[in-house]
């Protein structure tokens, strides 16, 4: 492919996306142009005045001409006669008999503006138009004009006349404003200015709000959309647990971690922890999975926790160890220790044994290495030999390890740690992340070979039509587990009996 048509095709892109915002944005631009639509209909209707027309046209006549012999500069010279006799009727003196004979109140410069005068079609005949408000002065005034002006003309030009070939009719209908070509113009300009501003914010805002933008900012694929937990329940999906809602008493806090966090966010962390299962087919039996964030603050270490807990309880093994040394933050969403940790193993302060903490909620727990003193090294620890050996060694242990690293658009760590793991997710915030910070994400992943899995869309707000479903599914499969177990019962009463 040359230049001109990557060129080309690159505007073809371009143009498709435009129409993609256009299309997505439709109800809302289509209500804007009929809002405007209205607006202008209103306005038309009730603060412009309507103007009516009425018009007389007259015959250029010039006695001086043969008329079997005409040449093409005798019809120049009637032509010319025409412009004439518009100056004629413009003229102060004329225009005052005009006023007299209609008899209306009106100055000469008020006369001088509702008329108008033009030749048809380059002719030898011309037109007087009169406009006003009250259609029978608008006759008036033509009438006067056609009674008037041939006077007046066969008095200042000898040889010549007018005549008057259509004598005026007082109107039946305003001339303007159109109420139908203004109510378009109105919503073409509301639908316009609406796309222009969806455009413009497209262009130019930068924050991630869409699986979309996800999506035009890296080449990897949103593997789950996780709702924000700290936002309020009513207009979301986000469900607080029934026994707090019925009782005022209960904790009103929103519990962010384990068996406790809400429906939706619960069926998000199982669609995720589906997606990487189909992402290590046939390698090796223990995976370790990396977490990190374009910037602070996205999220990073509670989908560390969650995903944590979401695979064990498929019975699986799971380690999740704090790797962000710099600003650890697992010990704060988990009720462990911070120290011992990661970092005292790394500078042999400890020995393995030591740094084993275990979290349980219910019927599944997993493991934690919580991160330690904060080191003032943490990069040359993480590519260091003894973490190297000490993944190796927990491999046999474990059927997932996932490492909570730090942020990559901050620091350096979680790309030495790229060389570590299996592969990488990359949590992102709605209506926080900058698209420019997740590119270079990806990229710098992209540079030292490291495998980015997929995006964790974290904090999102869905529709209410989503929340509906959540909850419609939610109690079919509560009715459904609740019919199970009562036919069950009965059937085991039954073999008692």
């Amino acid at each position: 492919m040359n230049e001109n048509e990557k060129k080309e095709s690159g505007k073809e892109l371009g143009i498709q996306q435009l129409l993609a915002i256009i299309l997505r944005k439709g109800w809302i631009i289509m209500l804007v142009g009929i809002l405007c639509a209205g607006i202008t209909f209103a306005g038309t209707y009730y603060l412009i005045t309507p103007k009516y027309q009425s018009s007389t046209m007259f015959y250029v006549n010039n006695s001086n001409l043969n008329l079997d012999s005409l040449t093409s500069g005798d019809l120049v010279a009637a032509q010319e006669l025409v412009e004439s006799y518009i100056v004629i009727l413009e003229s102060r003196e004329t225009l005052l008999e005009i006023k007299d004979y209609a008899g209306v109140d009106r100055s000469v410069s008020e006369l001088q503006g509702m008329i108008t005068a033009a030749s048809v079609n380059s002719t030898e005949i011309f037109r007087v138009v009169v406009t006003s408000p009250d259609p029978q002065e608008a006759h008036d005034i033509a009438n006067a004009i056609a009674e008037i002006l041939p006077k007046r003309i066969s008095t200042i030009i000898d040889g010549t006349s007018a005549k008057v070939v259509d004598h005026p009719i007082v109107a039946n209908s305003p001339s303007s404003p159109s109420y139908v070509v203004n109510t378009l113009v109105g919503f073409a300009l509301g639908f316009l200015c609406a796309s222009a501003v969806f455009v413009l914010r497209e262009v130019f805002d930068l924050i991630i709000r869409t699986e979309e933008d996800v999506q035009r900012s890296c080449d990897h694929p949103v593997l789950a959309a996780v709702p924000d937990m700290n936002a309020p329940s009513k207009g979301g999906y986000y469900e607080r647990d029934k026994k707090r809602r019925s009782n005022p008493l209960a904790d009103k806090e929103t519990v962010l971690v384990g068996s406790g966090i809400s429906f939706a966010a619960s069926e998000a962390y199982k669609l995720l922890r589906t997606k990487l299962q189909f992402s290590f087919v046939d390698e090796n039996d223990c995976h370790i999975i990396g977490i990190s964030s374009a910037m602070a603050g996205e999220g990073k270490s509670l989908s560390s926790v969650n995903l944590a807990y979401s695979l064990a309880q498929l019975e699986k093994r799971v380690l999740l160890i704090d790797c962000d040394m710099r600003r650890p933050s697992l010990n704060t969403k988990l009720p462990i220790q911070k120290t011992p940790g990661l970092s005292n193993y790394l500078t042999r302060q400890v020995q393995l044994d030591k740094l084993m903490q275990n979290y349980t909620s219910g019927q599944t727990n997993f493991d934690v290495i919580a991160a330690g003193r904060n080191p003032p090294n943490p990069i040359e620890l993480l590519s260091s030999q003894r973490m190297q050996e000490l993944l190796s060694q927990l491999r046999g242990t474990y059927d997932y390890i996932i490492l909570d690293l730090p942020p990559v658009g901050e620091v350096s760590d979680a790309l030495v740690a790229a060389k570590l793991v299996d592969g990488i997710l990359l949590v992102v915030r709605q209506n926080y992340c900058d698209r420019r910070a997740l590119s270079e994400a990806t990229s710098q992943f992209s540079f030292v070979d490291g495998r980015v899995l997929g995006v964790v869309f974290n904090c999102t707000v869905e529709s209410s039509f989503r929340y509906k479903s959540y909850r419609y599914y939610k109690r079919y499969y509560h009715r459904y587990e609740g019919s199970y177990s009562r036919a069950a019962r009965a059937a085991q009463q039954k073999e008692q009996e």
